[in-house]
């Protein structure tokens, strides 16, 4: 029997070779710059030997030197990126996987301190998760909302210049764009308003037509949602399964399911793929392939998600960190 775990999936003219996902997952490795580094390229090219894994989504890279994360954050910022980032996709090709970049914003889940800049938001609010001595960002103008969605578009198209399979927009973990999802974060009262799902969608409807624009109408386009907050007055299952289907209507190929402000976790649940409720709702709401990640370390358990309809693709990290073979050894196994 051909489990459905090491079976092929195709979508938007791409053929993966398993449903086996590395999911996005910072490294530290590129430079201080966010540069491509050989240690970086090392550590791909270990995760995606012998090419067990149906795709690599890269660590989010940042779009704009204010939506920096973090320290030794990957930087698709510049068109001077392009060549590395063509280096970290070619080898992912050599190993037969498939390759998405992720391209982030941090929002105001960033400081002065990593980026030199006032940080930025949907509002003048503070995370719900923040340090208490955390900045409080400042609330984006129209202007500054625009010059946002074209720092996505420009980052998609260097991907596609690098080679990259496709691209993923990070909206999750509370980044910039789950700042303009979750009402907890979005108290705008215009166009952007966070008392409705449609404002609270309406950034990430701009950057996906502003991307398409610019990739064209056949170049895959990714979207992570962090789909619940798991905190009062937050973002839950119920908005995020209009949501995937307002997403796929804009040409969204690929919905990847997370956590909001909680993160790539959910308080509460420690069973493999807890993320399961809600890529399960959603997919029965969507035709475009949703890919699950959450705690699964066992192969057993991802084919048995597979296989109950949870998911059409597995992410798997933890796990894939701490043993770059064990994609081969979960195909062996079942």
């Amino acid at each position: 029997m051909n489990r459905l775990l090491a079976q092929p999936l195709t979508f938007s003219g791409l053929t993966l070779s398993s449903r086996l996902v590395m999911p996005p997952m910072a490294s530290g490795k590129p430079s201080p710059d966010g540069s491509v580094t050989d240690s970086l390229l090392a550590y791909y090219a270990e995760k995606a030997r012998g090419g067990y894994l149906g795709m690599v989504i890269t660590e989010h890279a940042f779009v704009s030197p204010e939506g920096k994360a973090h320290e030794g954050q990957l930087s698709i910022a510049r068109d001077e990126d392009i060549p590395g980032l063509r280096e970290l996709a070619k080898l992912l090709h050599e190993n037969g996987v498939k390759a998405f970049a992720q391209i982030s914003h941090a929002g105001g889940a960033t400081g002065q301190a990593v980026t030199g800049l006032a940080p930025i938001s949907a509002s003048a609010v503070k995370s719900p998760k923040a340090r208490p001595d955390a900045e409080t960002p400042r609330e984006m103008t129209a202007e500054g909302i625009a010059k946002t969605v074209l720092a996505f578009r420009d980052a998609a198209r260097r991907a596609k210049e690098a080679g990259f399979d496709g691209v993923e927009i990070h909206s999750a973990h509370s980044y910039l764009l789950n700042q303009f999802y979750s009402p907890l974060t979005n108290r705008r009262t215009d166009n952007y308003t966070g008392s409705t799902l449609e404002g609270r969608l309406r950034i990430h409807l701009e950057i996906i037509r502003s991307i398409r624009e610019a990739v064209g109408e056949d170049y895959p386009i990714a979207l992570r949602l962090g789909a619940i907050d798991d905190l009062p007055g937050g973002t839950t299952l119920e908005d995020s399964v209009q949501t995937a289907q307002m997403l796929q209507a804009a040409g969204v190929d690929l919905l990847d399911i997370s956590g909001g402000f909680c993160g790539p976790y959910r308080p509460g649940h420690k069973e493999q793929g807890y993320f399961g409720e809600l890529t399960e709702a959603i997919k029965k709401e969507v035709t475009v392939p949703v890919l699950l990640t959450g705690g699964i370390t066992d192969p057993e358990a991802a084919e048995r998600l597979l296989e109950e309809g949870k998911a059409d693709l597995i992410g798997v990290g933890r796990a894939l960190l701490k043993d770059s073979d064990w994609a081969k050894k979960a195909l062996e196994k079942i």
